[in-house]
């Protein structure tokens, strides 16, 4: 399919923000008469979800310790919810389990959702959060964990299925979706003024208003769009920090064992919470028994029919590589720098193994397959969700990404009517102002 020369609104990239976004996008342009999808047009230098979205791991929670976070992600919680079928959405709830340390966190984070209406059950003291847990899974043995927050709602969703769904609806309301166009470049009247076409390997094409929603490869594009590779910070007590990279990456890492998904079922014979656990407690390995560590660590797992068993992963870590020569592509397993190894096998499985007895042994099951993805975290590991160049919206999400699934309808209101009170605490402006995200004491860049 050739690309047009011209659309009203053209939206960079095919994952879960520029398909939400169009697709909400065509919604509020019928709804108000001024419009419709068929003023629309994405494009994406592969297809759709071939980047980060398409390899998600797919949890869904409310589970953050800033407000806004909170805020935004309940909001996307909704419009999971709002179609599970065409979303690939399955609702079976979140848990975390944290030890002493973040307790004070935790509860913060349970109180917060109670005064927002987010359902959820809080526990504490390590005896009744070992019976909470044994009331879910009767072979439960984690240690150290000193409380309990458990989501009734979120749960995950099949990323890739979940793509199609979303992108279908798109379909449904005359947007265009284009593949194997990849920008190259944005012509204006100067480096500070609106964008009047986009460059790609297949031509210009000439804009209106331009949505930019490209996952790990946002640093690319903003680069393009003559924005700053370095930044000054003012932190929360006041101190200016400067010339602060705008980006850096992080190494993702998430695999799967291959294991019946059925292995996990709950007590009661149900398909359990995704489960995630930080604890302080020494991590051994359950190859051998030797110490892995014994400083904080977490993981996070579910059962999973699409990944084919028990899917999950633990705390990324920052690439030290400059910025600038860091290879985005080829993205994901395709990536010969960016996977995850035989350590975070033993690890993840062996705290799997800490985690409920059912995984004692189980190591040689793990699937040695390439697995993992790098993200491009912001200066503060938070979104950025903003307007540049007059006519171009920025949706950085700073890795947080598959799960944000309703920044899109957010975004698609902005551009049509006014501003969105929930995207207010992720403009570009909060680094200068020093209105940043309040930190926890998780071993998550993102929390």
């Amino acid at each position: 399919m050739g690309i047009p020369k011209h659309s009203k609104y053209l939206v960079i990239g095919a994952g879960i923000h520029g398909l939400s976004t169009a697709y909400h996008l065509a919604l509020e342009l019928k709804s108000r008469d001024i419009g419709s999808g068929k003023d629309i047009v994405i494009i994406d230098k592969t297809d759709v979800g071939a980047g980060a979205s398409g390899i998600a791991c797919g949890v869904i929670r409310n589970n953050y310790f800033q407000p806004a976070m909170r805020e935004l992600m309940a909001h996307s919680v909704d419009v999971w919810e709002s179609d599970p079928e065409a979303f690939s959405y399955y609702p079976v709830g979140y848990i975390q389990a944290a030890p002493e340390i973040m307790h004070e966190n935790v509860e913060s984070i349970a109180q917060q959702q109670n005064d927002i209406g987010y359902e959820s059950v809080f526990v504490e003291s390590e005896k009744q959060c070992s019976d909470y847990m044994k009331n879910i899974f009767n072979d439960w043995q984690a240690k150290n964990i000193t409380t309990i927050l458990h989501e009734k709602r979120g749960g995950y969703a099949n990323n890739l299925p979940s793509m199609k769904g979303l992108a279908a609806k798109a379909k449904d309301e005359g947007v265009q979706i284009i593949s194997n166009v990849q920008v190259t470049g944005f012509k204006s009247d100067s480096a500070a003024s609106a964008i009047k076409e986009v460059e790609t390997n297949q031509g210009n094409i000439a804009c209106d208003y331009v949505v930019v929603g490209v996952g790990p490869w946002v640093k690319s594009i903003w680069e393009m769009l003559e924005l700053p590779k370095a930044i000054d910070v003012k932190g929360l007590d006041g101190k200016v920090h400067h010339d602060i990279p705008m980006w850096v990456y992080w190494s993702l890492q998430e695999g799967t064992l291959g294991v019946d998904p059925n292995l996990q079922k709950t007590n009661s014979g149900d398909f359990p919470p995704v489960v995630h656990v930080d604890t302080d407690a020494p991590l051994y390995s359950d190859a051998d028994g030797k110490l892995i560590t014994d400083q904080l660590w977490g993981i996070y797992y579910k059962p999973d029919f699409n990944f084919g068993g028990v899917q999950g992963g633990a705390a990324p870590f920052k690439i030290k590589t400059n910025p600038d020569d860091v290879k985005v592509d080829p993205y994901g397993p395709d990536s010969p720098d960016y996977i995850v190894d035989e350590k975070f096998a033993e690890m993840w499985v062996s705290a799997l193994a800490h985690c409920q007895k059912r995984f004692e042994g189980t190591l040689p099951k793990y699937k040695n397959e390439a697995s993992g993805g790098i993200g491009a975290f912001t200066p503060d590991s938070f979104p950025v969700f903003d307007v540049f160049r007059e006519n171009c919206y920025i949706i950085a999400d700073s890795n947080h990404g598959y799960k944000m699934i309703g920044i899109g309808k957010l975004v698609a209101e902005e551009i049509v009517c006014e501003k969105q009170k929930l995207l207010e605490p992720f403009r570009f402006s909060r680094y200068a102002e020093g209105k940043l995200h309040p930190v926890s004491n998780s071993p998550y860049p993102w929390s």
